[in-house]
């Protein structure tokens, strides 16, 4: 029944984004997302966003879904005596904070290493950048290896090889699914048309995931108005244990 509506909505979509045939308006693939906008409450648990699209004519689907960059500091420590201590630390710039890659049947059997480097195809080729190692750290390799697997363990990295459905007449579905802990900005969604080994055509696609609602505006406070917050935080923290302290006493 979700395969039917999924297809439905597909069709209901495309027909309003080119009414032509794809092959009329030399256009090889076309995609959207069914929403533009993720917005996380106080019970944010996690949601799926509908990717479909259509392509005039037989080839493979690559997406890619990267969230907002940032800087990301990989320690190493190293036991001296009964305490643990960093030893090594390597700084990455551009890290995306979410990556996800979907495709409707293993990178491996149609996007060669060139290609998959190219356009950053699986998380052993996104492109991060040093930006301070400290003395005495001999080798990154082991660093990135570490933020992989940490950002994967968190939920934030991802790949899904077969999560993309190729429906009936050239169209194509997936689901895109962001965690309780995704972090909010500008996402960007990035589709491939791969035929013969050669990325045909292409589509980004931008998603906004954004705090809404009363935890939005008391976050929005906390980081414009720091210190007053803080404050604020200790007072109401007073409050709280002297009233506590009063409902015992009287208990």
């Amino acid at each position: 029944m979700l395969k039917w509506k999924s297809l439905f909505v597909c069709w209901v979509a495309l027909l309003f984004m080119k009414v032509e045939p794809l092959e009329a308006q030399n256009i090889p693939l076309v995609a959207d997302l069914s929403d533009h906008l993720v917005g996380i409450t106080t019970g944010f648990i996690g949601t799926d966003v509908l990717l479909f699209g259509a392509t005039d004519g037989p080839g493979d689907i690559a997406i890619v879904v990267k969230g907002p960059v940032v800087t990301e500091v990989v320690r190493k420590k190293d036991r001296i005596g009964p305490v643990w201590v960093n030893s090594e630390s390597v700084s990455f710039g551009k890290v995306p904070s979410f990556y996800l890659v979907a495709s409707n049947r293993p990178l491996e059997a149609f996007a060669p290493e060139q290609l998959r480097t190219r356009y950053q195809l699986g998380t052993a080729y996104i492109s991060y950048t040093v930006e301070n190692i400290k003395e005495g750290t001999a080798d990154v390799g082991p660093f990135e290896e570490a933020l992989v697997r940490l950002k994967t363990r968190q939920g934030l990295y991802g790949r899904a090889p077969g999560a993309v459905s190729l429906l009936a007449n050239r169209l194509f579905r997936t689901q895109l699914h962001f965690p309780e802990n995704v972090p909010t900005g500008t996402y960007m969604v990035e589709i491939y048309l791969i035929r013969d080994e050669t990325v045909v055509s292409a589509e980004i696609v931008p998603l906004t995931i954004s705090k809404i609602g009363v935890g939005a505006e008391i976050y929005d406070f906390a980081h414009r108005n720091s210190p007053l917050y803080g404050l604020l935080v200790i007072v109401l923290a007073i409050i709280i244990g002297w009233v506590a302290g009063v409902a015992l006493r009287r208990s």
